[in-house]
Protein backbone atom coordinates (compact mmCIF):
# COMPACT_ATOMS: atom_id res chain seq x y z
CA UNK A 1 0.00 0.00 0.00
CA UNK A 2 0.94 3.66 -0.09
CA UNK A 3 3.10 4.85 2.72
CA UNK A 4 2.38 8.32 3.94
CA UNK A 5 5.69 9.62 5.07
CA UNK A 6 7.97 12.61 4.53
CA UNK A 7 8.91 11.58 0.97
CA UNK A 8 5.38 12.15 -0.17
CA UNK A 9 5.54 15.65 1.21
CA UNK A 10 8.93 16.23 -0.46
CA UNK A 11 7.60 14.97 -3.78
CA UNK A 12 4.56 17.21 -3.46
CA UNK A 13 6.76 20.25 -2.77
CA UNK A 14 9.07 19.22 -5.61
CA UNK A 15 6.07 18.92 -7.94
CA UNK A 16 4.82 22.39 -6.96
CA UNK A 17 8.28 23.92 -7.53
CA UNK A 18 8.51 22.30 -10.98
CA UNK A 19 4.96 23.44 -11.77
CA UNK A 20 5.75 27.04 -10.80
CA UNK A 21 9.02 26.91 -12.78
CA UNK A 22 7.40 25.44 -15.88
CA UNK A 23 4.58 27.95 -15.63
CA UNK A 24 7.06 30.82 -15.49
CA UNK A 25 9.40 29.45 -18.18
CA UNK A 26 7.07 27.73 -20.68
CA UNK A 27 3.36 28.04 -20.15
CA UNK A 28 3.08 31.83 -19.62
CA UNK A 29 5.31 32.74 -22.63
CA UNK A 30 3.45 30.29 -24.86
CA UNK A 31 0.12 31.78 -23.75
CA UNK A 32 1.47 35.27 -24.57
CA UNK A 33 2.61 34.13 -28.02
CA UNK A 34 -0.79 32.51 -28.68
CA UNK A 35 -2.60 35.68 -27.51
CA UNK A 36 -0.39 37.89 -29.72
CA UNK A 37 -0.96 35.60 -32.68
CA UNK A 38 -4.72 35.62 -32.08
CA UNK A 39 -4.74 39.45 -31.82
CA UNK A 40 -2.71 39.67 -35.02
CA UNK A 41 -5.08 37.29 -36.82
CA UNK A 42 -8.10 39.31 -35.67
CA UNK A 43 -6.40 42.49 -36.91
CA UNK A 44 -5.58 40.91 -40.27
CA UNK A 45 -9.12 39.57 -40.55
CA UNK A 46 -10.48 43.07 -39.87
CA UNK A 47 -8.13 44.52 -42.49
CA UNK A 48 -9.23 41.87 -44.99
CA UNK A 49 -12.89 42.70 -44.33
CA UNK A 50 -12.14 46.41 -44.85
CA UNK A 51 -10.37 45.63 -48.13
CA UNK A 52 -13.32 43.53 -49.27
CA UNK A 53 -15.75 46.32 -48.37
CA UNK A 54 -13.55 48.88 -50.13
CA UNK A 55 -13.28 46.72 -53.25
CA UNK A 56 -17.05 46.09 -53.25
CA UNK A 57 -17.61 49.83 -52.94
CA UNK A 58 -15.19 50.55 -55.78
CA UNK A 59 -16.82 47.90 -57.97
CA UNK A 60 -20.25 49.39 -57.24
CA UNK A 61 -18.97 52.89 -58.05
CA UNK A 62 -17.39 51.57 -61.27
CA UNK A 63 -20.63 49.87 -62.30
CA UNK A 64 -22.61 53.04 -61.53
CA UNK A 65 -20.16 55.14 -63.54
CA UNK A 66 -20.34 52.62 -66.39
CA UNK A 67 -24.14 52.75 -66.33
CA UNK A 68 -24.09 56.55 -66.36
CA UNK A 69 -21.59 56.54 -69.24
CA UNK A 70 -23.80 54.16 -71.21
CA UNK A 71 -26.83 56.38 -70.58
CA UNK A 72 -24.86 59.43 -71.68
CA UNK A 73 -23.67 57.60 -74.80
CA UNK A 74 -27.23 56.59 -75.68
CA UNK A 75 -28.44 60.16 -75.15
CA UNK A 76 -25.58 61.53 -77.26
CA UNK A 77 -26.27 58.97 -79.99
CA UNK A 78 -29.96 59.95 -80.04
CA UNK A 79 -29.00 63.63 -80.15
CA UNK A 80 -26.61 63.07 -83.06
CA UNK A 81 -29.21 60.89 -84.81
CA UNK A 82 -31.85 63.62 -84.47
CA UNK A 83 -29.40 66.23 -85.76
CA UNK A 84 -28.54 63.98 -88.72
CA UNK A 85 -32.22 63.43 -89.50
CA UNK A 86 -32.85 67.19 -89.35
CA UNK A 87 -29.86 67.81 -91.62
CA UNK A 88 -31.10 65.11 -93.99
CA UNK A 89 -34.55 66.73 -94.08
CA UNK A 90 -32.94 70.11 -94.84
CA UNK A 91 -30.84 68.62 -97.65
CA UNK A 92 -33.85 66.79 -99.12
CA UNK A 93 -35.98 69.96 -98.90
CA UNK A 94 -33.25 72.01 -100.59
CA UNK A 95 -32.77 69.37 -103.30
CA UNK A 96 -36.53 69.22 -103.86
CA UNK A 97 -36.73 73.01 -104.11
CA UNK A 98 -33.78 73.06 -106.54
CA UNK A 99 -35.37 70.30 -108.63
CA UNK A 100 -38.71 72.10 -108.71
CA UNK A 101 -37.00 75.36 -109.69
CA UNK A 102 -35.10 73.54 -112.43
CA UNK A 103 -38.30 71.89 -113.67
CA UNK A 104 -40.12 75.23 -113.64
CA UNK A 105 -37.27 76.89 -115.55
CA UNK A 106 -37.26 74.04 -118.08
CA UNK A 107 -41.04 74.32 -118.52
CA UNK A 108 -40.74 78.07 -119.05
CA UNK A 109 -37.99 77.54 -121.62
CA UNK A 110 -40.02 74.87 -123.42
CA UNK A 111 -43.09 77.13 -123.38
CA UNK A 112 -40.99 80.01 -124.73
CA UNK A 113 -39.48 77.78 -127.41
CA UNK A 114 -42.94 76.49 -128.37
CA UNK A 115 -44.30 80.04 -128.53
CA UNK A 116 -41.33 81.13 -130.66
CA UNK A 117 -41.75 78.13 -132.97
CA UNK A 118 -45.49 78.81 -133.26
CA UNK A 119 -44.78 82.44 -134.04
CA UNK A 120 -42.25 81.46 -136.70
CA UNK A 121 -44.61 78.88 -138.18
CA UNK A 122 -47.52 81.37 -138.22
CA UNK A 123 -45.33 83.78 -140.12
CA UNK A 124 -44.39 81.06 -142.61
CA UNK A 125 -47.90 79.61 -143.02
CA UNK A 126 -48.82 82.01 -145.77
CA UNK A 127 -45.64 81.39 -147.74
CA UNK A 128 -45.92 77.62 -147.32
CA UNK A 129 -49.54 77.69 -148.42
CA UNK A 130 -48.58 79.59 -151.59
CA UNK A 131 -45.77 77.14 -152.32
CA UNK A 132 -48.08 74.19 -151.80
CA UNK A 133 -50.74 75.72 -154.07
CA UNK A 134 -48.15 76.44 -156.69
CA UNK A 135 -46.97 72.84 -156.66
CA UNK A 136 -50.49 71.44 -156.72
CA UNK A 137 -51.73 73.76 -159.46
CA UNK A 138 -48.57 73.64 -161.10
Amino acid sequence: MIDLDITLLIQLVNFLIVLVGLNALLIRPIREIIKQRQDKMLGLLGDAEQFVEASDSKIKNYENALTEARKAAVAEREKVKEAALAQEADIVAKATADAQASIAASREKVATDVAAAMGTLKGQVGALAEQTMAKVLG
